[in-house]
């Protein structure tokens, strides 16, 4: 396992502080906010910690309510809400300086027979025939800030491949739809929980990058203020993050300083795991004169 995965699987595992309490390191990405994936991945790590492991997450709903800071440790709380016969939901807020900073809802149920039907993977080219997010950017690293540049250029726990390779540096309108392959920079642990987690950490990227192709915008624009509003993960069945998965994303609308972006995650043979919708910030703030 890579030193980096390594890391993030223990940042995921939460330390528990008292019964349906936990607590969890933070880490910085380069930017002065707490990455909300990993408090979408952190707070699904302590709801599953209260629910029997015969009970699977299917459905993560939750909206971020204060900017988090990535210098300090994340507080979570749980609230056995129900445990039905047939499902489990428990409610999470994660906590720091006294604050609720997300609050989220997760529903856990057991494997039944039912119908079944999905809709079909987009065609792109194969993960072997992409270059990942990082071998990209380092063909341009005199143009990443200094501050930002070992954050962008360093290993990654989860290794990305963009189908096209969207330029941060030149960005030009055009249709607000793309594809990113992913999987864990190594071994995983044989937990499908584990995988879940892993999953909705990295269902929070390129979102919002999704919905800023339709105006030729980048996340690297000083006078862009990005944030995540809310959130809405679905899993639909088993899934391994040591597999290549395509996140397949669109976004349908913008508007009123937000963005509304949906993604899809198959497996490489097809098959549909898990359904993602995000509505997050999108504000344009007036140059600085001079």
């Amino acid at each position: 396992m890579s030193r980096v995965l390594e890391d993030l699987l223990a940042l995921l595992k939460l330390e528990p502080i008292e019964e349906n309490l936990f607590r969890g390191p933070s880490q910085d990405l380069g930017f002065r906010q707490l990455f909300g994936g990993q408090v979408l991945g952190q707070s699904l790590s302590a709801a599953s910690r209260t629910v029997p492991p015969e009970r699977q997450v299917h459905s993560l709903h939750g909206y971020f309510l204060r900017p988090g800071d990535a210098s300090m440790p994340v507080v979570y709380t749980v609230d056995r809400v129900r445990d039905g016969g047939s499902f489990t939901t428990r409610r999470v807020v994660a906590i720091q300086k006294g604050q609720p900073i997300f609050t989220g809802m997760a529903s856990f149920q057991g494997m039944e027979p039912g119908f079944s039907h999905q809709v079909q993977m987009p065609q792109v080219p194969a993960p072997e025939e992409c270059l990942t997010d990082v071998e990209q950017m380092r063909a341009q690293a005199d143009r990443i800030p200094e501050r930002l540049r070992d954050k962008f250029l360093g290993p990654k726990p989860i290794e990305m491949r963009p189908v096209p390779y969207v330029d941060p540096f030149s960005p030009q309108p055009r249709e607000p739809r793309w594809s990113v392959w992913f999987r864990a920079n190594g071994p995983m642990p044989e937990d499908p929980q584990v995988h879940r987690y892993l999953l909705a950490y990295a269902s929070d990227f390129n979102l919002l990058g999704t919905a800023m192709q339709a105006h030729g915008m980048s996340i690297l624009n000083p006078r862009l203020q990005l944030a995540s509003l809310d959130h809405a993960l679905w899993f639909h069945g088993d899934l391994s993050m040591s597999d290549w998965l395509l996140y397949a994303m669109d976004s349908p609308w913008t508007g009123n300083a937000r963005g509304l972006a949906m993604g899809r995650v198959f497996t490489r043979e097809g098959r549909l795991v898990a359904s993602v919708s995000q509505e997050g910030l999108m504000r344009l703030r007036e140059a600085t004169p001079g």
